[in-house]
């Protein structure tokens, strides 16, 4: 009969000891798939995180590009500190309507300025296809931005045929002006070879003065850099005045500059210009190919065979292929060329950056070179490095308290786990004390009155699982599905919910120890058959049990560290003095069973042994704990830079969007942007009706003044700012969404309607049979000369615009290969400008065919009479009413 008690005995404690064996092990496995899990989703993060600082790189290098290929490098970040101002803080600008427009102009003194004229281009074009003209215009142009570059000159606009830059910009350079007559010569060689290869009747005519300019740009919408000065004016009249050829007309403060390198000869050009009259002009011929010149002027004349020869624009095509081709925004349209991918950093090169307080990183704010080391990578959570986001090595709190108290307030989603692994634990300390120890009324008691408490806990958790049924309850229990949600998302409640459920398991795990007999053992030492009654042999278990449950305390991951820290400090302090002081005796006793009082060796002494392996767990649990943390808080700031990524993304794509349309118009942008057409295409289109607009100030010319009371002409080119940016203010009106400004030249504002062709087949014929354009068009020329009277209000000045309306086909592309601009050309352009520049203030100038499509819409005219245009003759006028 003791034989089989025994052996049942036995039995239950190897019971007991392989359930103790697979709670641990589940434990370990459970805590083992939540790291693991995290990890997976820390790294699933990091590579999205990786790509959209990749695509950040990209975006934030195509605004620099497209930037940097209108205005130079200061201005660019100007603008774009301003445009990201505004956008991240538009209510701080809502409040400052009536105050002036930004003014980004500086003043840069000794510079030369060069403008260059292809003449007899404006017959050439008159024969070319949309894309033939487009490509030769970027073949000749980006050929002229090749020698600007290598001459250091920085090219300003493009007016029609028109190409004039400076050399001195933005950086001085002290030989400015030898570098303007250099690039002057080398075009002009640059197109005599081109006509002695085709035949083509067209030359070049080249004018440069030196002096002083006021840089930068005007207006809202299409941003273009320019240059104001009377010196400016000056260099025009000396390209107007020049001669044809291989020769540059320049001033005499151009001349003294040269300090002798070319040689000149007396020009005269007031014969030619009244302006220059009372001027020195000279001309500097090139002495590399002076003795050719009269064979090439021969050349030139000599009648060709016309049977035996294509057309002009086809020889001028065949030719221009021998020319390097650089496309509009090459750079920006291929960003992938320069993107190479990187490997993404591990976990612990993170962690360790997060946790070292090392030197913040060079990262200068006016380099716009796309940095290939970083873009495809983490980059090592740098801009968390930059922000002092980083965690403190011993408490491992974020150096931010804002942070900080984001993280404590966090969600929790994974908390219904780690009770269920808790439960587990919990009844594995119930199955173990009821194998081992006697089924007393205390151990009922005890597990009756903890064990609905864990359920209800356990029930609150998993109350999330019944969102779906939320509809089908009664109204009155409808708040039942948001406990989990509560207690997930509010870290008062989830860390009282987690305590009570650890401080139960704490306690079960030691209180029935309390209720076994065995205290006065030390008195019936000597009596082995009444000691074997107590059952001593139960003590270990109740170890085990204390070290499954303090194992049990690292089942939260997501738990804060500090409260496992308090709650596993508490029950090791209690656990001590339970086995080492108060209930010691029973461990001597069965030190005393187990041996016959012989005194075992150290690693055979139950308190000792206690207290080591309740140490060990302490620390374990802690190392695990403080492990879990780390990984929560990495991963916290992870998704926290997410968060900030993707607003950093909105804003840069909002910044693109502003900067695209304000450099090109939306449908040309798109088709530079977009995703479905490959972008080192050169884009031209041909449109068969386009309502082209002038409207210049000409009372400007006599407000303008350089001397010093106006500080060097800064107030009135603040003054034609605000006039500019009002004129851009009306673009944003949806009825004058078909209007796209052009340019501004000066102080004359160029815009066209009509020229997104979005509308195909018959819905296009019927748009071009309303002329709606020319309608919409003749309406924001009437808005303009409100909007100058309104400004004549507050300023007291009296400006008038003097408008010249035409409609008709025109040519639209984009060309240039260090600054692409949008442009159009054609005869209906060159008559919208005589039609302004013949006009009379106050007045909307037009032709008569305009003037018919007008009087179809509505309007009445008044006949002016027939006008000396220039290149086109004589042309009857009129005038529109606007009353």
């Amino acid at each position: 009969m003791a034989s089989s008690f025994i052996i049942l005995v036995l039995c239950y404690r190897l019971v007991a000891n392989a359930v103790l064996f697979l709670c641990v092990n589940c434990v370990g496995i459970f805590h083992l798939w939540m790291t693991e899990h995290a990890l997976r989703i820390s790294n699933q993060k990091r590579e999205e995180f990786s790509a959209m600082r990749s695509q950040k790189e990209i975006k934030k290098y195509q605004q620099e590009q497209l930037l940097l290929s209108v205005l130079p490098r200061y201005i660019a970040m100007e603008l774009k500190t301003e445009v990201i101002k505004r956008l991240s803080k538009p209510e701080a600008h809502e409040g400052n309507v009536h105050n002036f427009h930004s003014l980004y102009i500086r003043q840069h003194k000794d510079v030369s300025i060069l403008y260059a004229d292809i003449v007899g281009f404006t017959k050439l074009a008159s024969t070319c296809s949309p894309e033939e003209l487009v490509v030769v215009l970027n073949k000749l142009f980006g050929r002229f931005d090749d020698i600007a570059k290598k001459n250091e000159c920085l090219r300003i606009k493009i007016l029609g045929d028109c190409y004039y830059c400076v050399s001195g910009l933005p950086d001085p350079i002290p030989n400015h002006a030898r570098n303007c007559v250099q690039m002057g010569l080398e075009m002009c060689t640059a197109i005599n070879k081109l006509r002695e290869a085709t035949g083509v009747e067209i030359s070049m005519r080249v004018g440069v003065h030196s002096g002083n300019v006021l840089c930068g740009m005007i207006g809202l919408q299409k941003w273009q850099y320019d240059v104001w000065s009377h010196d400016v004016t000056l260099a025009n009249h000396m390209e107007s005045g020049g001669f044809l050829g291989e020769r540059v007309h320049i001033t005499e403060e151009t001349l003294q500059h040269l300090n002798g390198v070319y040689q000149v000869e007396d020009a005269d050009g007031g014969s030619r210009d009244p302006l220059l009259k009372g001027r020195k002009t000279y001309l500097v011929i090139d002495p590399h190919n002076r003795s050719s010149l009269t064979r090439r002027f021969n050349q030139a004349n000599t009648p060709a065979s016309s049977e035996s020869r294509p057309r002009a624009s086809v020889r001028m095509s065949q030719y221009l292929q021998s020319w390097q081709t650089i496309h509009p925004f090459a750079d920006l349209s291929n960003p992938e060329a320069t993107c190479s991918k990187q490997p993404v950093i591990p976990t612990s090169a993170v962690v360790s950056q997060l946790s070292a307080e090392g030197p913040p990183a060079q990262n200068s704010p006016s380099s716009l070179v796309v940095n290939n080391g970083v873009r495809g990578s983490l980059d090592t959570l740098d801009a968390a490095g930059k922000r002092a986001k980083k965690l403190n090595w011993l408490t491992l709190f974020f150096n931010d308290l804002s942070l900080e108290k984001q993280f404590r307030l966090s969600e929790t989603t994974d908390l219904h786990q780690s009770m269920s692994c808790m439960a587990l634990v919990f009844v594995t300390l119930f199955t173990v004390q009821m194998l081992v120890s006697e089924r007393n009324f205390e151990m009922a008691v005890s597990y009756g009155a903890t064990f609905p408490v864990l359920v209800l806990l356990l029930s609150i958790v998993f109350t999330g699982y019944l969102e779906r049924w939320r509809s089908k309850m009664p109204w009155s229990v409808q708040w039942i599905p948001g406990l989990s949600r509560g207690v997930s998302t509010r870290a008062a409640l989830r860390v009282l919910v987690v305590s009570l459920c650890v401080l139960i398991t704490l306690l079960m795990a030691v209180l029935n120890f309390v209720f076994i007999p065995g205290n006065n053992c030390t008195s019936i030492s000597t009596n082995r058959t009444e000691l074997e009654a107590l059952k001593l042999y139960t003590v270990p278990y109740y170890l085990y049990c204390c070290l499954l449950a303090m194992l049990g305390v690292v089942v939260f991951v997501r738990t804060c560290m500090s409260v496992k820290a308090l709650l596993l400090t508490l029950a090791v302090v209690v656990y001590l003095v339970l086995f080492l002081y108060i209930y010691a005796p029973r461990s001597n006793c069965l030190v005393d069973l187990l041996y016959n009082g012989t005194k075992p060796g150290v690693l055979k002494e139950p308190k000792i042994m206690a207290g080591v392996w309740l140490f060990m767990f302490y620390s374990i649990c802690l190392i695990l704990t403080r492990q879990d943390e780390l990984g929560c808080r990495v991963e916290f700031l992870l998704e926290h830079c997410f968060q900030s990524e993707r607003e950093e993304m909105e804003t840069m794509e909002n910044v693109n969007k502003l900067l695209l349309q304000n450099v090109l118009p939306l449908h040309v942008a798109c088709f530079f942007m977009g995703k479905t057409i490959r972008n080192q295409d050169l884009y031209s289109t041909s449109c068969d009706c386009v309502c082209v607009m002038f409207a210049s100030v000409p009372q400007f010319k006599e407000f303008y003044s350089e001397s010093s009371a106006n500080r060097d002409v800064l107030e009135c080119l603040r003054f034609l700012n605000e006039i500019i940016s009002d004129f851009d203010e009306l673009l944003s009106k949806p009825k004058f969404s078909s209007v796209e400004k052009i340019k501004t030249i000066g102080s004359t504002y160029m815009a066209a309607a009509g020229l997104n062709k979005t509308a195909s087949g018959e819905e296009r014929k019927e748009t071009e049979m309303s002329y709606s354009h020319v309608r919409c068009m003749l309406e924001f020329a009437i808005a303009l000369m409100s909007k100058l009277e309104l400004i004549n209000t507050h300023s007291f000045n009296s400006f008038k615009l003097r408008i010249g309306i035409n409609h008709g086909p025109v040519i639209a592309g984009v060309i240039g290969a260090l600054k692409p601009q949008y442009d159009i050309w054609g005869n209906s352009v060159n008559v919208a400008s005589r039609m302004d520049s013949t006009g009379v203030l106050d007045k909307i100038q037009v032709t008569e065919e305009t003037a018919q499509v007008v009087q179809s819409l509505g309007y009445s005219v008044t006949l002016r009479g027939v006008v000396n245009v220039k290149g086109k003759g004589e042309l009857t006028t009129y005038f529109i009413n606007t009353d």
